[in-house]
């Protein structure tokens, strides 16, 4: 089980959507791919699920090419887009016997047994599509998905719209696909990634920005991401001074955000440079090991360095 996708870039028009991405998930689990609104995120799941063909590069679903081979690839994959269309005219037995059709699914009442147990849509299972909750909805789309036995599914923003009761439900549903599946989400909520993502991969602007186990990159935000307010707010550009900052960001409350380089504590640094320039400091607090905040300090534009 694996997805590889190397060197893939593509444009609409004049616009670099994605930017020579190359990256490679081996086994079963749940990968997050997450990124800002605009950042290409949709595109590259899109072309890993034969939508659309990207403008060069390969994606290669377990060892078939996406493009060079996509009836192949389509065969092992699964795919659930952020906007799921359904024929909600139909009963949900009746639509899942008919996608089991489509892909040829050998013993279908069985295929469609399971992935209504799977996905606890055994009580809806007689009800129409029109008739269901969101919710509901998406359980159909990932029983849908999971009727031909995929060994990948491409996942993208699966709990958009959902109440939060819903959205732990779905993602129940996910993880336990992730434990024989090769599961890629797409999102920009941080928490989903944290709760279900074994890995996560962030993308800024066309570009991979982070890429590793979701612990580890949470461990990576220690001793470098600290918040500091001073008495009399400054310009953010008085950070060009201090050559220990790889990033700035100013909060709406009129601290800022800073992400030290390398992977020492920057408090003392930024107390020795900030009595050398004559601020203030009124409050300087070492961030709590968040995604969130390495997120944020990957894909906001950073005005200050």
């Amino acid at each position: 089980m694996s997805i590889n996708v190397k060197n893939l870039t593509k444009r609409y028009g004049s616009r670099e959507v994605l930017k020579n991405i190359s990256f490679e998930i081996k086994t079963a689990g749940v990968t997050g791919f997450l990124g800002p609104n605009g950042a290409g995120k949709s595109t590259m799941m899109k072309i890993l699920s034969g939508l659309i063909a990207p403008d060069s590069g390969t994606a290669e679903i377990n060892g078939r090419d996406v493009l060079r081979h996509p009836q192949e690839a389509k065969r092992i994959t699964g795919y659930l887009p952020e906007h799921n269309p359904l024929y909600t005219d139909m009963y949900v037995r009746e639509f899942l016997y008919m996608t089991a059709s489509i892909h040829k699914v050998n013993d279908k009442a069985s295929a469609v047994a399971r992935a209504i147990d799977a996905t606890g849509l055994g009580a809806e299972s007689g009800k129409k599509i029109g008739t269901l909750s969101k919710g509901y909805r998406q359980r159909v789309g990932l029983a849908q998905n999971l009727l031909h036995d995929p060994e990948a599914l491409i996942l993208d923003e699966p709990t958009t719209g959902l109440d939060p009761n819903q959205i732990v439900e779905i993602r129940n549903l996910i993880r336990e696909a992730g434990r024989t599946k090769t599961v890629m989400l797409s999102s920009h909520i941080m928490q989903e990634v944290e709760a279900i993502c074994d890995r996560t991969v962030i993308i800024n602007g066309g570009e991979i920005v982070a890429d590793g186990e979701t612990a580890s990159l949470k461990m990576q935000a220690s001793g470098k991401i600290v918040e500091i307010e001073f008495a009399e707010q400054p310009d953010i550009s008085i950070f060009k001074s201090a050559d220990f900052v790889e990033k700035v960001e100013l909060l709406n409350d009129g601290s800022f955000m800073l992400k030290g380089r390398g992977d020492s504590d920057i408090r003392a640094k930024l107390f020795g440079w900030a009595v050398e320039g004559g601020l203030t400091i009124i409050a300087m607090q070492q961030k709590e090991r968040r995604l969130e905040d390495v997120f944020r300090l990957l894909t906001k534009q950073n005005t200050g360095n």
